[in-house]
């Protein structure tokens, strides 16, 4: 697993995310880096999907249990965990967004936020 930085907390808790949703084998993995965005909701967002409604519940709760033990945290605010369609998990300065294949498609963060800069993780094989 991949070590954290400690030294900046808002890269620990991207890089925290990220090993969440890798552990799992989420999809696509891209951060959106929205600083130099003004009024952004949030510095990062996250973006990822998985092939099955299981796979987009898993991927959350990883996130969710990854997060907690390496750093201690809990999201602010989540939603649609039910459906695990578009899961959204807030942390307050990084936002995730765990899609259904499919709908990932349909709402195109990356190409809605195309002033972002954005950068595709490598998933391990």
């Amino acid at each position: 697993m991949t070590k954290v930085n400690k030294a900046h907390p808002q890269d620990a808790l991207v890089q925290s995310i990220i090993n969440g949703i890798l552990e799992v084998k989420g999809h696509d993995v891209v951060v959106l880096d929205l600083r130099s965005i003004k009024h952004a909701v949030a510095d990062y967002f996250i973006v990822c999907h998985g092939n099955s409604h299981t796979q987009v519940q898993a991927i959350a709760r990883s996130v969710e249990e990854t997060v907690m033990k390496e750093l201690g945290d809990k999201p602010w605010h989540s939603e649609g965990l039910r459906n695990a369609r578009w899961v959204l998990m807030d942390y307050l300065n990084a936002v995730v967004h765990v899609f259904f294949k499919e709908e990932r498609e349909n709402y195109a963060l990356e190409e809605l936020w195309a002033d972002a800069t954005i950068r595709a993780i490598e998933t391990r094989a």
